[in-house]
C-alpha cells in the first residue's frame, strides 16, 4: 500500500489525494488522464466498407428513390410528396388536412384501416401520414424483412385510396374536433403559427391556411380530392425514401409497386400545378380570446398575452440556411418550468437574457420555419398582459440587438451576417 501511495504521489503530486471523513484517500486524477493499472480498451471500429451514404435513384417515370442504410432489424419507409396547404389558391382550404385524416384507410388491396394496421401488425410495423405547408409524408416503421409488404402497402395508400363516403364524412367529425380542440387548449403554439405564417404571406403560398376552416368541412367530397390528387400526385412531384435498407433492394421494390401503378383518380397529360413563389408581405394579425372557462383543473388558467414576433429568412436551398438553424439553436428558450439542465436550453440567450431576468414572462422560445423559396424565424412569448408593450422593448433592445451575439459566440461569417439582418428587418408581429 506505501508503494501504491508513492507511486501516486510521484506522479500527481500530494495535491492529487482528498481525505474523507472515514480517514481513507484515493487519488483524485483528471477525468482527462487515464486510470492507473487499467488495461488500455480496445474499441470497436467500422471495417470501411460501408459509409451509409445516402444513394438516390431515379426512375423512368420520374420517381425518386432515397436510402440510407443503417444498422438493426427495423427500416423506415415513407413516400413524401411535393404536396401540401400552400398548394390549394384553386381549391377549398383544407383538402392537404382532409388528405392527412384519410390517409390509410380503405384501399383497393385491403379492405379497411383495421386490415391494414393487422398486416402491419405481421412485421411489427405502424404507419402514420402528416402534412405541411408543403410536403405529404406517409410512412411505415417495420422490420426489414417485411420490406416488400411495406412498400406495397404505401403504393396501395397513396395511388389507391377508396375514399369512402362514410370515411369522408367520419373525417368531417375528425376535423371540426380538431379546429374545437385547437382554439380551446392552454397551448396557443399551433394557433399562433398559423397566424404568423397568414401575416407573413398574406393570402398566398405559405400564408394559405394549413387547418382546414370551418366554412370549408362541408365543401370538400370525393369530386374535389380527386381533382386534388389528379394533378399533385404524380411519380415526378414523389420521392420514395427509406432508412434501414439496402438501396437496391429498395429501388427493386419502386420498380415492382410504383413504377407502373395506376392511381384510382387516374392521369392527365398535363398536370394543373400551382408553382407560385411565396411572396412576403408582413403585417399584423390579432385574436382576442376569453379562456376564464377553459381550465386543466381547480385553478384557472393565468390571463396571458402570445406574441409571436417574426421576420422573413432563407430558403433551405440556401447557403444561409446552416447559419440561421444555428442562429435558432443560440437563440432557444422554453417555457418558464422547462428548465432542468443544459440540455434543456437554460444556456441559451432567450433564457438568460428574458426569462431568468424578467419574473412575468412565462415562455419564450424561438423558431425557424423553412420552405423551398422562402423562411420565417420567429419568437413566441407569454406574458401577463399588462407587460406585452415592455415586452416589445425587450425584443428590440436584448433579443434583435446587434451586440447581442459576440464575436466569441459567432461560428462562421455567415452567421455573424444573419445577425444584422435581425436588426434591420425586423417587421413583423402576430399578437394572440
Amino acid at each position: 500500500l506505501l508503494g501504491t501511495l508513492l507511486c501516486f504521489s510521484q506522479r500527481f503530486g500530494i495535491a492529487a489525494y482528498r481525505k474523507y471523513s472515514s480517514g481513507s484517500r484515493y487519488p483524485n486524477i483528471s477525468l482527462s488522464e487515464p486510470l492507473p493499472g487499467i488495461p488500455k480498451p480496445l474499441f470497436a471500429s467500422g471495417d470501411g466498407l460501408e459509409k451509409y451514404e445516402t444513394r438516390i435513384t431515379t426512375l423512368e417515370n420520374g420517381l425518386k428513390v432515397a436510402s440510407q442504410n443503417k444498422f438493426g432489424q427495423f427500416c423506415t419507409v415513407g413516400i413524401l410528396v411535393n404536396s401540401g396547404s400552400r398548394h390549394e389558391a384553386k381549391y377549398p382550404s383544407g383538402v392537404a388536412h382532409f388528405i392527412e385524416k384519410l390517409a390509410f384507410s380503405s384501399t383497393a388491396q385491403y379492405g379497411s384501416k383495421d386490415e391494414i394496421l393487422l398486416t402491419l401488425e405481421k412485421h411489427g410495423g405502424i404507419c402514420d401520414c402528416q402534412t405541411s405547408r408543403d410536403t405529404t409524408m406517409y410512412a411505415v416503421s417495420a422490420e426489414v424483412k417485411g420490406l416488400d409488404t411495406v412498400v406495397s402497402l404505401l403504393s396501395d395508400a397513396v395511388l389507391q385510396p377508396r375514399l369512402l363516403d362514410d370515411e369522408i364524412e367520419m373525417t368531417r367529425m375528425a376535423v371540426r374536433f380538431e379546429l374545437e380542440d385547437l382554439n380551446m387548449r392552454p397551448d396557443p403554439e399551433p394557433l399562433l403559427t398559423e397566424m404568423i405564417h397568414a401575416a407573413a404571406y398574406r393570402g398566398n403560398t405559405v400564408g394559405l391556411p394549413r387547418f382546414c376552416p370551418v366554412d370549408n368541412v362541408d365543401k370538400i367530397d370525393k369530386n374535389v380530392l380527386h381533382n386534388y390528387l389528379r394533378n399533385y400526385y404524380r411519380p415526378e412531384r414523389m420521392v420514395l425514401a427509406g432508412v434501414g435498407i439496402e438501396h437496391e433492394q429498395l429501388v427493386e421494390c419502386a420498380r415492382k409497386y410504383l413504377l407502373g401503378a395506376k392511381p384510382v383518380w387516374g392521369t392527365t397529360a398535363v398536370a394543373n400545378v400551382d408553382l407560385s413563389v411565396a411572396q412576403y408581405t408582413g403585417g399584423i394579425v390579432k385574436m382576442e380570446k376569453d379562456m376564464s372557462d377553459v381550465s386543466l383543473g381547480p385553478t384557472p388558467i393565468p390571463e396571458l398575452t402570445h406574441i409571436m414576433i417574426g421576420l422573413e429568412s432563407c430558403s433551405f436551398l440556401e447557403d444561409d440556411f446552416i447559419p440561421l438553424a444555428v442562429l435558432n439553436m443560440m437563440m432557444g428558450g422554453g417555457g418558464s418550468f422547462s428548465a432542468g439542465g443544459p440540455g434543456k436550453g437554460m444556456f441559451t440567450r432567450l433564457y438568460l437574457n428574458v426569462l431568468n431576468r424578467h419574473h412575468w414572462m412565462y415562455n419564450a422560445t424561438a423558431y425557424h420555419h423553412s420552405y423551398e423559396d422562402s423562411g420565417l424565424l420567429c419568437i413566441h412569448a407569454s406574458l401577463f398582459n399588462k407587460y406585452s408593450i415592455k415586452y416589445k422593448c425587450i425584443s428590440a433592445k436584448r433579443i434583435f440587438h446587434r451586440g447581442y451575439i459576440t464575436e466569441k459566440r459567432l461560428t462562421t461569417t455567415a452567421l455573424k451576417g444573419c445577425a444584422y439582418i435581425i436588426t434591420d428587418h425586423m417587421v413583423l408581429q402576430a399578437q394572440l
